[in-house]
């Protein structure tokens, strides 16, 4: 059963209309106009909260890649950390407090790329750059020694990198931890009907305007749009958190089957009647996701 905390998400969620872009595609596309005239600020918060954490940043990729250090340690594990945002939603000050959280927690060095946001960055323009940092740290640390980890839209990137480097012949990544991940962009599972209405956050409407930008001139079918179409085989192992009031946890479940059909060592942590990336959130459940990601990082 939930927290009392988790159970007051819903209802807050429905109050402040937190569905609105995701309900109607015409404002997620409006909003996407919007920010492209408008930039959001994507750098780290000045305050990340009482962690002891060094912050360093480069663009040698042409985008701002942030690296997350524990203060006074030489780390000899390294992350690569991609946000979630429906590929079209800037990094948010939640995402900055959980990295920074992890790196202190665990001495991690943790990889940050701010990638460019939909519909100037696309499937085929974001995953293989994502996939090439991730085995940069692969070449400095050895795969044993290298996760990578995304939440929603970062999951489907994260899960997709993985996918691709498997491909290239790298050796199977430490583990790859997903959140609440975004996984087949068709929508297609008949189970997400029964899951929508109860959904405070996430409906497909105002998400499949945003996957169109995304996905560009890639069928939904493609692995690097949609890694569930991906072979999984070959893959580290996976840890993935998910929450059965959110649309992206049927195919959640089917990732988690169908990875461990296929060798893949699988750690789920479903929480019943929480919503989407509450690994995210401040609640008792979250806490608790973010427990297991730092000793995942520090195991």
């Amino acid at each position: 059963m939930p927290s009392p905390a988790a159970r007051l998400l819903p209802p807050l969620m429905r109050l402040i209309r937190f569905r609105r872009e995701f309900e109607r595609p015409e404002l997620m596309l409006r909003g996407v106009q919007e920010r492209l005239l408008r930039p959001v600020p994507y750098g780290p918060p000045r305050g990340l909260g009482p962690v002891e954490v060094v912050v360093d940043v480069h663009h040698a990729t042409g985008w701002p890649v942030y690296r997350v250090l524990p203060r006074g340690r030489t780390p000899d594990r390294a992350a690569v950390y991609v946000h979630g945002g429906a590929w079209v939603n800037q990094i948010h000050p939640l995402h900055w407090r959980l990295v920074a959280r992890l790196a202190a927690r665990s001495g991690t060095a943790i990889t940050v790329p701010v990638y460019p946001l939909a519909p100037v960055g696309t499937a085929a323009t974001v995953v293989p750059p994502v996939a090439d940092l991730i085995g940069a740290l692969v070449d400095r640390h050895g795969a044993g020694r290298v996760t990578a980890m995304g939440d929603s839209a970062g999951g489907q990137i994260a899960l997709s990198a993985a996918q691709q480097l498997r491909d290239r012949g790298v050796p199977p990544l430490r583990r790859t931890v997903l959140v609440s991940p975004a996984l087949d962009l068709t929508l297609a599972n008949p189970e997400i009907d029964l899951v929508e209405p109860q959904d405070p956050w996430l409906a497909r409407p105002g998400t499949r305007a945003a996957i169109e930008l995304w996905r560009g001139e890639l069928p939904l079918t493609d692995p690097l749009v949609s890694p569930l179409f991906g072979e999984l085989a070959g893959l580290g192992p996976l840890t993935v958190f998910s929450g059965t009031r959110d649309i992206t946890s049927p195919d959640t479940r089917l990732l988690v089957d169908r990875a461990r059909a296929a060798g893949v060592p699988v750690d789920h942590h479903e929480e019943e009647g929480l919503v989407h990336v509450h690994a995210l959130l401040p609640v008792p459940e979250g806490r608790r996701a973010r427990r297991v990601m730092a000793a995942v990082l520090a195991g």
